[in-house]
Formats: C-alpha cells, structure tokens, sequence
C-alpha cells in the first residue's frame, strides 16, 4: 500500500496545507479518504482527476467532505469523454442530501447520485477494491467512523474526528501505521467527545501498540510541534507530523 497525504490541516486550510485529504494506493486501486476544503486542487499533483476508483468520508463536516462539491461539477458536466460512470462513495447517511444542500443549485434533487454511488457507512467489515476494511464509529458530534485498511499483509488506521474512545483505540490494535487527528491542545482544550490532543492521540497509539503514529487534523491555531511532543511523552515509538505531499509506504 501507498499512502499519500494530500491534506491535513484542521478546521479550515492553512498556508500550507489543504483540510483533511489522504490517498491509498494498491494494485492500481486508488481510495481517497476524505475531501476537504482544498483537497480536490491539491489531489491533482498526485494523480488525475478522474483517476480514483472510490471515496471514503468519515463524517460529513466541510473540511472533511466539502470539496466534493466541487468534485461532482467535474464529473457532472465533462464534456471530453461524456459524464463519468459513478463512483462509489461511502459515507455517513444524508451524504447525497448533505452535499446536495451544500452545492445548492444541482440540476435536480437526485444529481449527485448520478456521478456518486452513495453507499452508507456502518460498524462492520466489507472490501473495497482490493482493500480489506474495517470502520467503526468514533466519539464526535455527527456520525463519524475510523477505516482500517488491510491489504498484503500490512495496515493502516484513520481515526478521522474524534475525542477519546475505546473504539478507536481497538481498531487500530497492532496497526502498521496509525493516522490519528490531534486537533486539540493539552491543558487547554477540554471538549469529550470532540477532538484528541497529542497526548491523547499518542495514548490511543499506546494502548494500540501501533508501529508509527502520524499526528494529523492539526488546526492553523494548535501548535503542531507541542502535540508532537506530548504524543512522544506517552507512544516510545516513531512519531511524526503529516504533511502536504507526504508518502508512506507500507
């Protein structure tokens, strides 16, 4: 597996860095999990635009899902070639109502499903592609859910939003690597069931045994270098900042 962040900035975009975007790459398969604000202009330095093969996102606030907005224009109305087939979507439910509303002016109320197979997440195993995946519901305000992907023998885990949760920790169990948010800063945020601090991210990785923890869905406002240092108070093992254009091979 090929794992490539497109983005990774919290809340909103930063300077450097599209909202929360990640693409898993195996066998000529191409997942993205998450479009954020900016993510869609940022994916085409790592692939073409009708290149994916399948959408996953993990809750249905803007700087996780917003630019597919901007995603449906592109496959809705090419011209060279003719509209595109739909791809698969899988997302919290309301996602085609959610997007629909959010786009505003869609030439019917059942548009987007002509460009996007909007599958419903739930609890529970299935594939995509040639992925072995596993999402759960994690701790956040709307229905959000963290994927475990599997394939070849290797794993990684998104925690996408979330505050501090048995579940998450549990799906990740024994993950290779463990893309994990750290919104929130120790000792000064103290939201339940919102986001995780470093500290918090780094005991998930803990608990988890995961073998590399990278920090992720740091807001423009949170010092990224202080969660990193309190993730390595509690994880003994590597941890690092996600960046724009970061590559993990696994």
């Amino acid at each position: 597996m090929k794992l490539t962040v497109v983005g990774c900035s919290g809340s909103f975009p930063s300077a450097e860095s599209a909202c929360s975007s990640y693409l898993v790459e195996a066998d000529g398969f191409r997942l993205l999990l998450d479009m954020g604000n900016g993510a869609l202009g940022e994916l085409q330095r790592h692939i073409g635009l009708y290149d994916l093969d399948a959408v996953f996102l993990s809750h249905l606030h803007a700087d996780h899902c917003i630019d597919m907005c901007a995603y449906f224009v592109a496959r809705y109305y090419r011209h060279d070639g003719g509209r595109c087939d739909a791809i698969p979507v899988y997302a919290p439910e309301g996602a085609e109502q959610r997007l629909t509303t959010a786009y505003a002016d869609t030439p019917s109320d059942t548009s987007m499903s002509e460009v996007f197979d909007f599958h419903t997440l739930k609890p529970g195993a299935f594939e995509i592609g040639p992925f072995s995946v596993r999402t759960e519901k994690v701790a956040h305000p709307v229905d959000t859910f963290a994927i475990r992907i599997e394939h070849g023998g290797r794993s990684l885990t998104y925690s996408g939003d979330t505050g501090v949760c048995d579940p998450l920790a549990d799906l990740a169990d024994g993950t290779d690597l463990f893309l994990c948010e750290a919104a929130f800063t120790h000792g000064k945020e103290d939201i339940p069931d919102l986001h995780l601090n470093g500290r918090e991210a780094g005991a998930h990785a803990a608990r988890a045994r995961v073998g590399r923890l990278v920090l992720t869905h740091i807001p423009p406002w949170t010092d990224a270098e202080r969660n990193l240092a309190d993730a390595r108070e509690v994880f003994r093992g590597p941890v690092e900042l996600a960046a724009p254009g970061a590559v993990y091979e696994l």
